[in-house]
């Protein structure tokens, strides 16, 4: 049997195995056996809340599908909405913009009464 290899050297030239950071335990030991309750116990909590986080964002992604949606549709409503406001808009401006030119030309071919001789005389 060959010597034991030692995988640490202490500061003061000494050999040692190299320390564990988990202990090996006995797989038939009480300690073990807790240890893995607690463990199995711990993953199923750990997977539950898992599963719960996956449907509240499922349930999120849906109710924000759903919102995106009505608003493209009154988007939509609105948009036409605005067109046909601006058809009436300018259907009107260009009605008010005839009268107005209407009205012009009236005038500039009405011949304008001079004032100082068209009033009526006054008695004293």
């Amino acid at each position: 049997m060959a010597p034991k290899r030692p995988d640490y050297e202490g500061s003061d030239g000494e050999s040692y195995n190299k320390p564990s950071k988990r202990a090996r335990m006995e797989k038939d030991t009480d300690e073990y056996l807790k240890r893995r309750e607690r463990n199995n116990i711990a993953v199923k909590k750990s997977r539950e809340r898992s599963r719960q986080k996956a449907k509240e964002t499922i349930e999120q992604v849906n109710r924000l599908r759903a919102e995106n949606e009505m608003l493209e549709q009154k988007v939509q409503i609105l948009s036409k909405e605005l067109s046909v406001l601006k058809d009436l808009f300018l259907a009107h401006a260009g009605s008010v913009a005839q009268s107005e030119r209407a009205i012009e030309e009236s005038e500039s071919r009405a011949p304008i009464p001079d004032h100082q001789y068209s009033s009526p005389k006054q008695k004293h």
